[in-house]
């Protein structure tokens, strides 16, 4: 049976962290796809409204998957894993901000979140905490 384990040391603490966060904006993108899409900059087109549906099943499915799976198990690889996507998710911005212009104020902010909720994870999961 599994049973949900709450963190013990401080490098669990920022990991379970991460995947909670992670959670949360999954829930946002599930329940609020329009409200995350303002958040995000993005819209979409009116003629297309089937469009929500990738918000709701491809970012919140991917986000809501990952940070229940390492709140369940709590296991190094598994944070392994979403420190990892949460890295690469700043690596991307940083590439965008570099190459298409996008160095604003908004993807600043948003790859200083990105860093601090990959380092939880990848911090406790390399067993550098």
């Amino acid at each position: 049976m599994i049973e949900f384990y709450w963190p013990t040391t401080e490098g669990e603490w920022l990991a379970w962290s991460s995947a909670l966060v992670t959670i949360v904006f999954g829930l946002i993108l599930l329940f609020a796809p329009r409200l995350s899409l303002r958040i995000l900059r993005l819209q979409t087109d009116p003629a297309h409204p089937e469009a929500l549906s990738e918000v709701r099943g491809t970012m919140a499915g991917f986000y809501l998957g990952i940070g229940v799976v390492a709140l369940l198990f709590a296991q190094p690889l598994i944070y392994l894993t979403l420190g990892a996507g949460w890295a690469f998710t700043a690596f991307g911005r940083i590439i965008s901000a570099m190459s298409d212009r996008g160095l604003t104020m908004y993807n600043l902010v948003s790859v200083l979140i990105e860093i601090l909720l990959a380092a939880g994870p990848l911090l406790y999961a390399l067993g550098w905490i």
